[in-house]
């Protein structure tokens, strides 16, 4: 096996090494949190596992097996399947350690704004360019999940973390996903994308890592939140 063949698996070690060993940060104190993390990031994997296997399936994109382990499942190789459990919780993390430092930031006003804006401008994105199917579904779901989530109303206290979490965790995101659509690890389709990119992503990866992002949080907020959830955790916790 060559060296090369781990570049994908390598990737996603650099991206979990630094929250999994701040995970015990006194304030932070992510790891008292895996209860609500885990549980989030599995349904939010469970979605994004589906819609992977279903765009390889179609050959809306492809897998290198030079840069992977040759290990597959569905057609995509074994470090795809852990992508949507390494970015997720490495981005959770993000996110957490942003709400301790950055109490107060922000006006949930102002966000819930500009998540409506947001909202017109991926739904026009996904009806102006609807014959390119990556490009349709990424902004429809997208501008489908944050219509619901804007509209339940139930997170707009935790909006203005999320959108600076977003473009913190865009940082990492970039030099990932660029290393992964560069050499490449992972090739479109370009008859399905708009085949316009920044450091070679795809325009479509933005707004698919938003969804999956905005997904993660509010399953995981929505958990910490939920009662019922809480008491299961106690029962299960004094009767094994």
């Amino acid at each position: 096996m060559e060296l090369k063949q781990f570049t994908y698996l390598f990737l996603l070690i650099a991206s979990l090494s630094v929250p999994l060993a701040l995970s015990f940060d006194q304030k932070v104190r992510y790891y008292q949190k895996l209860r609500y993390i885990l549980p989030a990031i599995l349904l939010t994997a469970t979605v994004f596992w589906i819609w992977d296997v279903s765009f390889t399936t179609a050959k809306i994109w492809s897998f290198n097996t030079e840069y992977t382990l040759g290990i597959s499942l569905k057609g995509m190789p074994i470090e795809e399947w852990l992508f949507f459990i390494v970015i997720p919780y490495s981005c959770v993390f993000i996110y957490e350690v942003l709400k301790v430092y950055l109490k107060d930031f922000g006006n949930t006003s102002f966000f819930k704004a500009f998540s409506f804006f947001l909202i017109g401008v991926f739904a026009m994105v996904s009806f102006f360019f609807r014959l390119q199917t990556y490009t349709f579904l990424t902004f429809l779901f997208s501008a489908a999940y944050l219509g619901i989530t804007v509209i339940g109303n139930k997170f707009k206290s935790h909006m203005s973390h999320f959108y600076i979490s977003y473009l913190v965790s865009l940082a990492p995101f970039i030099v990932v996903n660029g290393i992964l659509t560069s050499l490449p690890v992972v090739e479109y389709n370009t008859i399905h994308i708009l085949n316009i990119r920044f450091l070679n992503i795809p325009v479509e990866d933005f707004s698919y890592f938003f969804l999956m992002l905005l997904m993660v949080i509010t399953i995981y907020e929505a958990l910490k939140e939920s009662r019922d959830y809480k008491h299961s955790e106690k029962r299960t916790k004094y009767f094994p």
